[in-house]
């Protein structure tokens, strides 16, 4: 095929204007990438569905470059049918209305008769909340139905309906924003027939939560059309924290917008087995694709860019270090860090170290006519989770399999360094499914392919798969740990044994008598050692025993400001502690606990999650409420 897939693509949606890409694919793939064949089978071909009237007037719709996308505005749930309120008021007028009203970050609960009025009610929160009437600001209570002299009952309020009220004009306090930002917001997401429940920090905004979703959708930004955001201005640049979401889970649903009604130019393609295929357009073909196609063409062209690595690649390394700087060019600054170096010299620097030194290795596989490249790279290995992941965790070598010379130079290389069965699994690999990332591990003796992860993931299996290969990896490491270890200990007495023996050579008197000196030697050093080890284990638990004696009196069941403090232990252990304080306890009495649990805070630091942040650096005179360890924090111990 004289022509790339990139190429017919991009003809191909130029000539139909079909924005959706995967609509585009799909009538290629029916039509073998056959440009023509896909052309007339996506163009009207009867001229007899068209009215004379329309044919005088139709133009080719200029392509939006408008990439912003427009929420439709939901219904408040307030606004509901008159009629329905109207008909529902005689019935609730005389019961009784339970309301949850938020104010100030606090729940009160109302309870008033279904024949008060609105102004009666805001009598009420004035005495429970503090804010005056005339500054009351109610949310959900009935829009412009909730008249001062309307009854609560013919609003239609649900029973225990939630009700958000705050002063006008009122400032933020800094603490309160701080608490915002620092937590957070469960995100519920309706598409189709899927459900999604999402946590982001209250500092993500919400233009990169719709970046998220496109991983999740394959619905790119510009086509969702959401339900449920709240009405603030600038949305896409707000942070969550500032948007007024419902707590603990707000609801949203997400689809694709519908797609333009669009009056095209009617093309017939003649296509013949000869070199003359003929292109016939009716109705002056000069006048319909003109300055729109050139537009679009010029601008495929002028972002067409130049492949991640050299054509017949000579030198492994000059190749790998050239991949990474393009790479890093074409992609910004938030791509991972690429090995410069061969891959040989990969597997030592990751899997041939000693084992508590080993990483995982990344084998990150390019190829640029593949259509899942640049999402892949941009949306997937471009979010900070799986930039932490492979920067921290990862030994990540990258390679461009584009050019044949190159592919079989990596697959020489794989061959050489893993054997022929990883060179096949990686030969094995269709371009349609790449970019893969091929994780490779030490496992005990022998270096092999772990997994293989395919470019048409989403970025939750993409973390998904990192984690189970880090979960795996760190369970041999552990163990490959302990069998060195063995080793080496086995090795030195085999080396003391040797030495014995030759000296026993030398005479059988020098033997004994040598032999008795190691034994004695060897009895009193175990006698130290186990001596040293009974006045070290009697210390610690002296230590401990002073420790839990000064250690605070757990709050009573019921008790008022309580704060639950859970601590994750250091691996190699897999539980945690947990135990309740006063929020007036002092740091020290939190300290004291560890220490009385076999963890002092000499040896361990004690380490908040948000912000990260270490409590044994901080003033150990203050209390748990002003460290905002209260109501319940978990933190985690780190040897020091």
């Amino acid at each position: 095929m004289a022509e790339n897939r990139e190429e017919i693509l991009a003809n191909f949606q130029s000539i139909t204007a079909i924005e959706d890409v995967a609509e585009a694919i799909f009538h290629l793939e029916e039509t073998n990438w056959d440009l023509l064949s896909a052309i007339n089978r996506v163009m009207p071909q009867d001229r007899s569905t068209v009215q004379a009237s329309d044919t005088n007037d139709v133009d080719v719709e200029m392509i939006d470059d408008d990439i912003s996308v427009i929420t439709p505005k939901t219904r408040p749930p307030d606004r509901e049918d008159s009629n329905q309120a109207s008909t529902s008021s005689p019935r609730n007028s005389s019961s009784s209305v339970e309301l949850q009203v938020h104010c100030n970050n606090k729940i009160h609960e109302i309870k008033m008769s279904g024949a008060a009025t609105v102004s009666d009610l805001k009598k009420r929160l004035e005495t429970v909340c503090g804010v005056p009437v005339c500054r009351q600001q109610i949310s959900g209570l009935g829009g412009s139905r909730a008249t001062s002299g309307a009854a609560l009952g013919s609003l239609g309020l649900q029973p225990n309906s939630v009700l958000r009220l705050k002063a006008a004009d009122e400032i933020m306090a800094d603490d309160e924003m701080a608490e915002r930002l620092t937590a957070t917001y469960v995100l519920h997401v309706t598409h189709e027939d899927k459900d999604y429940t999402l946590k982001f920090p209250g500092t993500k905004t919400v233009q990169e939560v719709k970046n998220d979703i496109f991983s999740l959708t394959d619905i790119p930004v510009r086509h969702q059309a959401w339900t449920g955001w709240p009405n603030v201005t600038g949305l896409d640049d707000t942070v969550l924290a500032m948007v007024g979401l419902d707590t603990p889970q707000h609801e949203l649903s997400v689809k694709r917008a519908p797609a333009k009604q669009k009056e095209y130019k009617r093309i017939i393609v003649e296509s013949s087995d000869s070199e003359n295929s003929s292109v016939e357009e009716i109705e002056d073909g000069a006048d319909g694709f003109t300055c729109e196609d050139d537009m679009f063409v010029e601008l495929v062209n002028s972002e067409r860019l130049r492949p991640l690595m050299s054509e017949h690649v000579e030198d492994e390394a000059l190749g790998c270090i050239e991949f990474a700087e393009r790479f890093r060019a074409r992609y910004g600054p938030n791509t991972p860090q690429f090995f410069e170096g061969t891959l040989q010299d990969a597997i030592k620097e990751s899997c041939l170290q000693p084992a508590r030194e080993r990483k995982l290795l990344g084998v990150y596989l390019h190829h640029e006519q593949s259509v899942l490249a640049n999402v892949f790279c941009a949306q997937l290995l471009g979010c900070e989770t799986v930039l932490h992941t492979l920067n921290h965790n990862f030994i990540l070598y990258g390679w461009d399999l584009t050019d044949p010379n190159n592919n079989n130079m990596l697959l020489n290389s794989v061959a050489v360094a893993l054997g022929p069965v990883a060179s096949m699994t990686i030969r094995s690999i269709p371009v349609e499914r790449l970019p893969a990332l091929v994780i490779i591990m030490r496992v005990r003796s022998n270096t092999e392919i772990y997994s293989v992860i395919n470019g048409n993931v989403g970025v939750s299996e993409l973390v998904g798969g990192l984690v189970e290969a880090l979960e795996r990896f760190a369970a041999q490491r552990d163990e490959d740990a302990r069998l060195e270890r063995e080793r080496d200990a086995r090795q030195r007495v085999k080396l003391e044994q040797d030495e014995a023996y030759q000296q026993s050579l030398e005479a059988d008197r020098a033997k004994e008598l040598i032999k008795r000196q190691q034994e004695l030697k060897k009895n009193q050093e175990l006698e130290r050692a186990e001596s040293e080890r009974q006045l070290e284990e009697a210390k610690k638990a002296s230590e401990r025993a002073r420790a839990q004696a000064r250690v605070p009196a757990e709050p009573a069941e019921g008790a008022a400001e309580v704060s639950r403090i859970r601590v994750r232990l250091p691996p190699p252990h897999d539980d945690s502690l947990e135990r309740r304080f006063h929020a007036d306890d002092t740091l020290t009495g939190l300290f004291d606990f560890l220490a009385s649990k076999g963890f002092p805070k000499e040896n361990y630091k004690v380490i908040s999650s948000w912000p990260r942040r270490d409590l044994t650096a901080e003033s150990h005179s203050s209390t748990l409420k002003a460290l905002k360890l209260y109501p319940q924090e978990t933190l985690m111990l780190e040897e020091r």
